[in-house]
């Protein structure tokens, strides 16, 4: 396993605005924003020490979904690319990649080149997926998606490995001599699996570096890391998990509008009071996002939270 958060500390990230643009939470801005503001935001954050930038994976979206998903959903490899070169430290998420759509040896090609040319910057987030329209435009096996995703985990593990030649034999996916550089810049890209099913915290607990929960509200959290614990141990796994959890929609301050009933805002101290409860249950990194009217808006929170609520988050 291997540890790319610092210890003794709650991490904040978060994911990326406009390239995907749910209804669930896109703001009204976004549909009318661009490149330049993806590029504004990715710095903003570079700046202020988030962890990490995350960005979502979808191929494509059925009509009976659209209305609700939006259909604004970019390549995760292309804009963390882009993104890679406008940054310096900021850590490079998908949150998540379904692995299921594609080949492990695509995936590593492109996952290897990223990490390489973002100078051993990515995070590598899985999940199963939930759209069976995609699986089927792209023949893929929506019905065994969770079984081919572990093996998927285990065949990225061996092709993202130091091997010019990696070698990997499973029931769907096997290779060897075949050659692929460039080699991640990492000695190992960490794995923070998705999900927060039973079987995706199980994926988590034995294969994964990381788990990313899926709109688990505080009051589960416990018991999910618990859970998580007991099957490690069960497992024989002794090194580190890095725990991440959706914190609450953010606003620093007193917004002067409607920020919605779910939001925690108000003083930075009252915020970051609020947000220690998590490190309390055991998390190591929450995935933080900000109601906001524009991008200078959103940049000028991201600031804000970083020089006024994170210093209080350790306390």
């Amino acid at each position: 396993m291997v540890r790319v958060l610092p210890e003794g500390r709650l991490s904040y990230g978060m994911q990326l605005p406009i390239q995907s643009q749910s209804r669930i939470y896109a703001e009204a801005w976004e549909a009318t924003a661009g490149p330049d503001d993806l590029v504004a935001v990715a710095r903003e954050a570079d700046r202020d020490g988030f962890a990490y930038l995350a960005c979502c994976d979808h191929v494509a979206i059925p009509r009976r979904l659209a209305e609700g998903m939006s259909t604004v959903w970019y390549d995760p490899v292309a804009t963390l690319a882009h993104l890679a070169a406008v940054t310096d430290r900021v850590q490079l998420l998908t949150h998540v990649a379904v692995l299921g759509l594609r080949h492990p040896l695509a995936l590593a090609k492109q996952y290897a080149t990223l990490d390489h040319l973002s100078g051993g910057r990515l995070i590598l987030g899985v999940g199963a997926g939930h759209v069976q329209e995609e699986f089927d435009a792209l023949g893929a096996d929506f019905a065994g998606r969770g079984a081919v995703l572990d093996e998927s985990i285990d065949a990225l593990r061996a092709a993202l490995g130091p091997e010019e030649f990696p070698e990997f034999a499973g029931e769907r996916y096997a290779f060897s001599g075949l050659g692929q550089l460039p080699r991640p810049a990492r000695e190992r890209v960490p794995v923070w699996v998705g999900g927060s099913s039973p079987a995706a915290v199980r994926r988590a607990a034995v294969r994964g570096d990381g788990w990313l929960p899926q709109g688990d509200p505080r009051d589960r959290l416990p018991a999910q890391i618990a859970k998580l614990g007991r099957l490690r141990e069960e497992a024989g796994i002794t090194g580190p998990l890095e725990i991440g959890a959706i914190a609450e929609p953010l606003y620093v301050g007193d917004a002067g509008w409607d920020v919605g009933r779910r939001t925690l805002s108000g003083k930075p101290e009252a915020l970051a009071e609020s947000l220690r409860a998590y490190a309390a249950m055991g998390v190591h990194q929450i995935q933080v996002r900000f109601r906001s009217r524009g991008r200078a808006e959103l940049t000028d929170q991201m600031a804000a939270f970083a020089a006024e609520v994170a210093p209080h988050l350790d306390r």
